[in-house]
């Protein structure tokens, strides 16, 4: 039998590949056979790599319309397909959506939404003129589906790509695939900003069904899955990928 999760030959994209749960995703594709190119303002210190094999870095700020069309031309041009794009870029720092500026409301809204449909769009030109069309993975967050105090403009983004995820999937089928991934907290190498120390880690993590953050290679793994042929019929979907989410605040008032 073919190994389904097999990618060799496939062409990835993966949007801020070089770190966080971006480089989970890229070492994954690349240790399925993948050519891998990953994108950011810098390229990073430590390229993801397996067994030798490295992911090729193209520097893009894909706030930038111009770039993102140079970054998917590259990469045409350099492997002369695009058969997976993952748009993982993204974030927002903290803010009070009672005084935040509007610029700054704007440039997270730039980053999160924007910045994905743009390059949907550019990566579906590609993918509709191939024989094999093409897969496309919204990285979006629980921030999309629940309350997000503190990243307000950011989580109304993520819930735009989620509906957006949705549109394009009807709208580009049955050539290219569209699918979202909902992830929850990612213990990466900024947890800590997030978290706080090992301690408050650990007391985050308890509050999780699972025990523990995800890794950025859970969110790997749930890509290779969408983007592999046992997806085939798998479109307009989005996967939750949180260790079973939050457990209601009104449990533990009920017993205090």
């Amino acid at each position: 039998m073919n190994n389904p999760l097999d990618f060799t030959g496939k062409v990835v994209l993966v949007t801020g590949g070089g770190k966080g749960a971006g480089k989970g995703i890229t070492e994954r594709f690349l240790q399925q056979g993948a050519d891998v190119v990953i994108c950011g303002r810098n390229e990073p210190e430590n390229m993801p790599q397996h067994e030798g094999r490295k992911a090729v870095f193209f520097s893009c700020d894909v706030r930038d319309i111009e770039q993102a069309q140079q970054l998917v031309d590259a990469t045409v041009e350099r492997f002369g397909r695009l058969d997976v794009l993952v748009n993982n870029a993204g974030g927002a720092p903290n803010a009070d959506a009672a005084t935040v500026s509007p610029r700054f409301s704007e440039s997270i809204l730039r980053l999160n939404l924007i910045a994905p449909l743009n390059l949907c769009q550019i990566a579906n030109t590609v993918m509709q003129k191939q024989e094999e069309g093409g897969s496309i993975i919204n990285i979006c967050s629980v921030s999309a589906t629940r309350p997000s105090p503190g990243t307000a403009a950011y989580g109304a983004a993520k819930a735009g790509l989620l509906n957006l995820t949705k549109s394009l999937a009807v709208e580009w089928a049955p050539k290219v695939r569209t699918n979202a991934v909902i992830a929850g907290m990612i213990l990466t190498e900024q947890a800590h900003m997030h978290y706080g120390d090992d301690e408050g880690i650990a007391s985050v993590s308890s509050t999780v069904p699972l025990n523990r953050l995800a890794t950025p290679e859970d969110i790997g793994d749930t890509c290779l899955y969408l983007a592999s042929d046992m997806a085939s019929y798998v479109s307009g979907a989005d996967v939750t990928v949180h260790g079973g989410g939050e457990k209601p605040a009104f449990l533990d008032a009920a017993n205090t």
